[in-house]
């Protein structure tokens, strides 16, 4: 009797653990700080016993976690670059696939700058230091540094610049007052605490393309709930999400 108790005791247990298969891991560009979790609510609706978690950084240093075995079970980048590296090092259960094009903008909270361009960096003696994502492992950084180059003040605002390790770092470093003005995601600027100030919208022929790419990695292959979460993207309930926060969804 003593031990049917307590075989019904650890079933009892189990059943009332989510299922491995159901719960995963996201590695996700930091742009998508607030996309994804409106995402991953809208999800969380049609499968409530999914058990998602979501870790944000800068593309390339997760790249390079994915590379050294971070339990990462599908990943979402700022720049399919970097899910075709994990692909080339067979690391990948999937083809990376496009899932958005971001943009980038100039925002402040203590400076109107609608108006502003990138040539006002350089000039305008109200921004002393400007933030931007680091280009050694960030994409918007990338894309910030390409756009200043484009307009010739990337030299011009060396002295000014200072350096997020992500771009949702950048965005709370412009927030915060440590930088007078930012280069940051457009993703984030359209999030209503920081959508009560104006932006800038770039142009896009400026800079690359920030064609931004996901990818299952080999850890997540074997889990039913990554491939559905990987099909949600694709509906229109995340499509629209999506294109709330400023993202332009593949053709």
């Amino acid at each position: 009797m003593k031990i049917i108790t307590a075989m019904l005791a650890v079933c009892t247990i189990l059943l009332s653990l989510p299922a491995h298969s159901d719960r995963f891991t996201i590695a996700a560009a930091s742009d998508l700080r607030f996309a994804l979790d409106d995402v991953i609510e809208a999800y969380n609706k049609n499968y409530p016993g999914h058990d998602v978690t979501v870790i944000y950084g800068s593309s390339g240093k997760m790249t390079t976690q994915i590379i050294n075995g971070a339990p990462y079970d599908i990943f979402f980048s700022a720049d399919i670059s970097f899910p075709e590296r994990l692909q080339a090092a067979g690391l990948t259960a999937t083809d990376p696939a496009v899932y958005a094009i971001g943009r980038i903008v100039i925002w402040s909270n203590t400076v109107d700058v609608s108006e502003l361009t990138l040539p006002d960096l350089s000039t305008d003696p109200r921004l002393r230091r400007i933030a931007i994502a680091q280009p050694a492992h960030a994409p918007y950084g990338m894309r910030a540094r390409e756009a200043m180059q484009a307009a010739g003040v990337w030299d011009a605002v060396q002295p000014k610049l200072v350096f997020g390790e992500n771009i949702a770092h950048t965005a709370q470093m412009t927030e915060s007052g440590a930088a007078d003005v930012g280069i940051i995601a457009l993703s984030l600027a359209l999030f209503p605490e920081l959508a009560k100030h104006p932006h800038h919208l770039i142009d896009d022929a400026l800079h690359n393309p920030l064609t931004q790419g996901y990818v299952v990695t080999t850890r997540g292959a074997d889990k039913p709930a990554v491939m559905n979460f990987a099909l949600f993207m694709e509906t229109d309930d995340a499509h629209e999400i999506m294109e709330r926060y400023g993202f332009v969804m593949p053709k």
